[in-house]
């Protein structure tokens, strides 16, 4: 592909979707837009009104090497660097999870709790625990212009993924990175401790489709034996960090409500709300400190 002559928009991605359905990949017509019209700087407008656009030879060749690997597996939006998530784009790194759209369901679940106390106190702290790209946080943010966060991870790659991503949006003066093991280093109080930590049973991160186990961090992915360590730490470290008023909230395995449920009422907390994902699973679960 790279030592042929310049070629047409539309030629590129027909010959994309070819190569993509011939590599067995699941949504080849979508990722074969992607990459095409990323790497030539082409809109999918510009496809239908001009497909006889000419497309220059780097990127032709930049087109080819992408298509390489998808069709060996890596995830699409690895190899573009950067994922949609609530309507932002976030830029990934290798020590960072891509944002999901389960995980949208975390956002939905606790913003009204957000805007609630922003709109009552003219601000809302927020904890986002195993922070990653930023996204649970930079999504509440770019909801609630009231409300601040502080993005913990123990992985140096992802704060400064998260703090590029914040700088990127614009979220600079409300947004800041903590490196910490869980609360180790965390100080003060906030209104929202949100996580998506990792909680797939050490056990189970084999049978993970390829394009997660071979690509996101596994420190991201395993949970420890039973996958609920994570909510084990949350559940009997948070109270110290939290405002009277205040809520978790945490995405679980779709299999986890009891057990996770289970771990937060022991601690002395109460559910606030569970909610499901698109696919109809358990998916988050909002939580608050029990009565006294």
């Amino acid at each position: 592909m790279a030592e042929r002559p310049p070629e047409t928009l539309g030629a590129l991605l027909r010959e994309a979707r070819v190569r993509l359905a011939a590599a067995a990949v699941d949504d080849p017509a979508l990722d074969a837009r992607l990459i095409v019209e990323h790497f030539s700087g082409t809109t999918r407008t510009q496809a239908i009104a001009d497909p006889e656009h000419k497309v220059d030879a780097t990127a032709v060749t930049a087109i080819d090497a992408a298509l390489r690997r998808r069709a060996g597996g890596e995830p699409v939006h690895r190899i573009l660097g950067y994922r949609e998530f609530y309507g932002l784009r976030l830029a990934l790194s290798p020590e960072t999870l891509e944002p999901r759209p389960d995980t949208e369901t975390l956002v939905d679940a606790v913003l009204p709790f957000v805007r609630e106390v922003a709109a009552r106190e003219g601000g809302c702290r927020i904890l986002d625990l195993g922070t990653g790209t930023g996204a649970i946080a930079l999504a509440l943010l770019s909801a609630v212009p009231a409300a601040t966060a502080v993005g913990v991870d123990i992985s140096m790659d992802a704060l400064g993924t998260a703090r590029r991503n914040a700088d990127q949006l614009g979220f600079t003066e409300r947004f800041a990175t903590l490196r910490s093991d869980w609360f180790e280093k965390v100080s003060g109080r906030y209104h929202v401790i949100a996580a998506n930590p990792p909680y797939i049973p050490t056990q189970d991160i084999r049978n993970l489709q390829d394009e997660v186990r071979d690509f996101d961090p596994k420190r991201a992915l395993d949970g420890g034996a039973d996958g609920l360590g994570p909510y084990r730490i949350i559940a009997a470290e948070a109270a110290s960090f939290l405002e009277a008023e205040s809520r978790i909230a945490v995405e679980i395995g779709h299999t986890q409500r009891n057990e996770v449920g289970d771990i937060f009422h022991a601690a002395g907390y109460e559910f606030a709300g569970a909610f499901r994902d698109l696919g109809g699973n358990d998916r988050v679960l909002v939580l608050q400190r029990g009565k006294p």
